[in-house]
């Protein structure tokens, strides 16, 4: 017997439906248009909270006990977890207690507070956190909300299927969905094969925590971790024996993307369809333009955006990495002599070349290489590689060693 069903999807629905919005299903034309398919994104990061979250935390605080309620519930999150907890909590007037790191972007942890949760800041990453909500959960005795690994948090999360189908009047071919613990896959899988058995469900994971991944191919729950990653709403070494039961069964295949594709796909989104996303939310668009998951001409696909909680020191650097990645950016360090006219010598280069000085650092007091030269750090916005290979030919026809970052 399955243990979560599109019966139970659809209970969470009607559960669920005065708090959750139904998030918008958007065409990108310009993915459409590069890949031969319709593209749509299911804006998840235009929900309440930011972020899917929600779904599954109300749906699972609806079926507490009042026992349960009356002690209250806590959770441990970095993010988005703990503000859709929290908004839940304040719904129904129990008290919600969320232990964050102490590293926590302080956007997030005030927003967490906004909605009424008492936040337990704890430790530099999240397993600290995670001890600390342990141990006051065993002396308060309040509910412990798991994140994904859960019957009604997946249910909850399953509903954003029900939403494509019914948007698509039940044209829909692929859906590209983000995986960490895996209970939004889970749930968008059971509620679509539910409806229509041949649709085809994608995960994406990021290259440094394919965790998901590395167990669908191994058969069984795996611990897997790289290395950090910019999409830290799908930062989970180990994923649920729940939701992992119901991928292997459920989900057709799982891509990872790297951390500069899922930059890109950040860049993208905004650019072409104004939608700010944070990393787990853009590496559905990833897929797509890597051509890791390649759409047969005319294919309906989604790409769910899961959230767009992106803390905006973060989101300046990712842009610096995809702007680069792209050919659009270009920093050096430079060795000039250490002579009148050499630094306008060196700017005008780029000025011939058409194109534009973001930043340039030069100190001539600061200790170089040589007592004759200076260093000069610079960052240019470029419009191609092309023109990128145009001014490094440049600079060294005029003599001049550069370093690139």
């Amino acid at each position: 017997m399955e243990k979560v069903t599109l019966t139970d999807v659809k209970e969470a629905r009607e559960t669920i439906k005065d708090v959750v919005l139904k998030t918008d299903l958007l065409e990108n034309i310009r993915l459409s248009e590069k890949t031969g398919a319709k593209v749509w994104y299911k804006c998840e990061n235009l929900q309440r909270t930011g972020s899917f979250k929600i779904r599954g935390a109300c749906n699972k605080i609806a079926h507490l006990t009042d026992e349960e309620k009356a002690h209250g519930v806590i959770a441990s999150s970095a993010g988005n977890h703990a503000q859709g907890v929290a908004l839940s909590a304040k719904n129904v007037g129990i008290k919600a207690t969320i232990c964050m790191p102490a590293t926590a972007p302080v956007s997030k942890v005030a927003a967490t507070k906004s909605y009424g949760a008492e936040v337990v800041l704890h430790g530099n990453v999240y397993d600290d956190a995670h001890a600390k909500a342990v141990e006051i959960q065993q002396e308060t005795g309040a509910t412990f909300l798991e994140p994904f690994n859960d019957k009604e948090v997946i249910a909850g999360q399953g509903t954003i299927g029900l939403e494509i189908f019914e948007q698509l009047d039940g044209n829909v071919d692929t859906v590209l969905v983000p995986v960490g613990g895996g209970g939004i896959v889970a749930g968008i899988a059971t509620a679509l094969k539910g409806l229509k058995p041949d649709v085809k469900i994608v995960g994406v994971q990021t290259c440094n925590i394919p965790s998901m991944k590395v167990s669908y191919e191994a058969g069984k729950v795996t611990s897997a971790f790289n290395d950090v990653t910019i999409a830290d709403g799908i930062a989970v070494k180990t994923p649920g024996d729940l939701t992992f039961d119901i991928i292997s069964k459920k989900v057709d295949e799982i891509i990872t993307v790297t951390e500069e594709e899922i930059a890109e796909a950040i860049l993208f989104m905004m650019e072409n369809q104004k939608l700010v996303s944070e990393g787990a939310g853009a590496v559905s668009t990833a897929a797509l333009l890597s051509g890791k998951y390649k759409p047969a001409k005319g294919e309906n696909v989604v790409c769910v955006v899961s959230g767009g909680n992106i803390d905006i020191n973060t989101l300046y650097r990712i842009m610096s990495v995809a702007l680069k990645e792209q050919g659009r950016r270009l920093s050096m360090v430079a060795e000039l002599a250490d002579e009148p006219g050499a630094l306008a010598k060196f700017v005008s280069i780029f000025a011939e070349n058409g194109a534009n000085v973001l930043s340039i650092n030069q100190d001539k007091l600061a200790t170089g290489k040589h007592i004759k030269k200076q260093i000069v750090e610079a960052t240019i916005e470029t419009v191609s590689f092309d023109q990128i290979n145009i001014i490094k030919s440049a600079l060294v026809e005029n003599g001049i060693k550069a370093e690139y970052l």
